[in-house]
Order: structure tokens, then sequence, then C-alpha cells
């Protein structure tokens, strides 16, 4: 992880990356512009194949920040990563439903379902 500071904390479980948000809100353009190069960095420098972004902190996204999930899942898709949400909340999720991107990412309820069948 090298720009800034860091707005994830990793965990390894198993063969399985997990990074977790560690902002309640994100809307400001310098952390979400941190977050992505922090996630980016997980497959373009460390080569991660499983990832699991865990949003259980997460109160709020902004639509930026969206974009940078977009680019992340395009990465992941391209290095041949697997990508996977969880632990959203209902509001946020709601935001998933509208613009449809929950058809576009893999989302599951909790951090130990989406660790299963990995």
């Amino acid at each position: 992880m090298s720009t800034g500071q860091r707005r994830i904390d990793i965990e390894e479980v198993g063969d399985v990356t997990v990074a977790k948000f560690v902002d309640k809100k994100i809307l400001d353009e310098a952390n979400i512009q941190a977050i992505g190069n922090n996630l980016f960095a997980l497959i373009d420098e460390d080569g991660r194949r499983k990832i699991v972004l865990d949003f259980s902190l997460v109160e709020y996204l902004s639509s930026a920040a969206l974009g940078k999930l977009i680019t992340m899942d395009k990465k992941a898709k391209a290095a041949k990563s697997k990508l996977r949400l969880c632990s959203i909340r209902p509001e946020i999720y709601e935001v998933f439903e509208i613009t449809r991107l929950n058809k576009i990412f893999d989302i599951k309820a909790t951090q130990e379902e989406a660790l299963e069948g990995f």
C-alpha cells in the first residue's frame, strides 16, 4: 500500500483478502481517491485473486465511491480475480438496486457468506 493514509483494513482469511472500509461516510474526494488507490493496489501491486469488500462500518457512500467500485470490478475481471461485497446496509443496498449495480456485483449479506465457496 503506497499512497496516503490507509482507508481500509486488510485481513487475510485463508487465501481470501478481506478489505474492510474504516470510514463511516465515504464522501470526500481525497478519501475516495485514497480508497481507490488502496483497492486497486490489491490487484495491481499485490496480485490478490480473491477479494471481499466489507461495508459493515459504512453508513454513506457517494456516487464517486460507486465509480471506484465499478473500476475495481473491471480490474478484478481483467486480472481473473474474484470480487465480492458484503455487509451492505439496506439504505446503501437500495442505491445498488436503483443503479442496477446489484446485478454487476456479487453481494452477500455477511462476511461469512462472502467467504463461503470462494
